[in-house]
């Protein structure tokens, strides 16, 4: 692909800015469009089952809004409104973009061109016994939206990745489109026919892959304000020859960025006015779409961050679920939190000098409040100088 000259040249400060306005962490965040705001904004909100303050979708939010309910932010997802209308019209669905995400219901449509790949897929890599994926479609219609226990059974054993036939039946018609989860109870997805769940207007797999991609690629531009291909790319997991193939009639602008190497592309609007207002100060979740995407994360802040919870406790720099510290536009630490009680514990924290010290200590207390700890107790810092400070600091809050 021959990438036409750019119509901007941006700084590394600007493209930086540009970046964590459209990702809301710049400005005002706009507190009446709430967590469902959020949700839109971002065009994904990434799931993992790891909980340690909170679960990520409920972190994604917060670091935008502050202390939003959690009880708010799971009602934000999952009900169904405006409450008593009939149909009942969800404001989101699960499927794979990123990862496993949250998506806008209006999204339903735009991932056809996954929906078509997945059925053609010529293997997986579990095993169906025969009739069993008849026999989940049968029940959902029958008996309405299940867990998968509710199925039948979501293991054959307790190992977590020995799925019983039942599950492997409805996450594979979760990936047909078949099935759609827009409903969780506790961490249980709930499945019901797409059919029966997703509004009328909005369930067909009419667009064509290429209306799908631009679609996406645009979205993907406007949630990261300035990106590379691969940035795009990986923002829902496309592939890079999916990108080029439709960003040229995506509406997003090529752009040059001091000390990126490589071309970028822009969200026209985001360009038109210089980004100002208030920087958050925040824990940001590792798998927040600010800092999902190492390389663009390392570019941007000059910040390396690696999630550590699957890497064997011994040869862990940072700490199991390391969050990064966000403050005045920068990332300026890092902390390993836990809870014990009321007590959040920060058992390892990073600093980038006595001058992240005031941050950290507003984002590790700020925290703390919205989880509804009364104490925080800090066990090690990295640079040994800095703990009394950050412990004075905190104390004086």
């Amino acid at each position: 692909m021959t990438t036409p000259p750019p119509t901007t040249d941006l700084s590394a400060d600007e493209a930086r800015r540009i970046a964590l306005r459209a990702q809301g962490f710049l400005g005002t965040p706009d507190r009446r469009a709430g967590v469902r705001g959020v949700l839109r904004h971002l065009g994904a909100v990434q799931l993992d089952t790891i909980s340690v303050l909170a679960r990520s979708h409920e972190l994604i939010p917060y670091a935008r809004l502050g202390a939003v309910g959690r009880r708010t932010v799971e009602n934000a997802y999952w009900t169904t409104a405006p409450l008593g209308a009939s149909p009942a019209r969800p404001h989101a669905f699960e499927y794979w973009s990123h990862a496993a995400c949250i998506l806008p219901i209006e999204e339903w449509p735009h991932f056809a061109f996954r929906r078509r790949a997945y059925r053609g897929r010529p293997h997986w890599n579990h095993q169906l016994p025969d009739g069993t994926y008849d026999q989940v479609i049968k029940q959902l219609r029958t008996e309405g939206p299940l867990t998968a226990t509710e199925l039948g059974g979501a293991k054959k054993t307790s190992e977590w990745w020995d799925w019983s036939g039942t599950k492997v039946a409805v996450e594979r018609a979760l990936m047909y489109g078949e099935v759609v989860c827009v409903e969780r109870r506790g961490w249980k997805r709930v499945y019901d026919l797409a059919e029966r769940a997703i509004p009328a207007d909005l369930l067909h797999d009419e667009l064509d892959d290429a209306e799908c991609l631009r679609r996406l690629v645009r979205l993907a531009g406007q949630s990261l304000g300035v990106g590379t291909r691969a940035d795009i790319a990986d923002y829902h997991r496309l592939k890079g020859e999916q990108v080029d193939a439709v960003i040229a009639d995506s509406g997003l602008v090529p752009v040059a960025v001091e000390g990126w190497g490589k071309p970028a592309w822009a969200d026209p609007t985001a360009l038109e006015t210089p980004p100002r207002g208030r920087h958050r100060t925040t824990l940001l979740s590792p798998f927040d779409s600010l800092i999902w995407e190492r390389a663009r994360t390392e570019r941007i802040f000059g910040f390396t961050h690696r999630l550590e919870a699957y890497v064997p406790k011994p040869k862990r720099i940072h700490g199991y679920f390391a969050m990064p510290v966000l403050a005045g536009g920068r990332l300026v630490g890092r902390v390993d939190p836990a809870r014990e009680g009321t007590t959040l514990v920060a058992r390892q924290v990073t600093l980038d000098g006595p001058k992240a010290v005031p941050a950290v200590a507003q984002a590790l207390a700020e925290a703390a409040s919205w989880v509804e700890c009364t104490d925080i107790r800090v066990e090690r810092v990295d640079a040994p100088e800095l703990h009394a400070p950050l412990v004075k600091e905190l104390a004086d809050l």
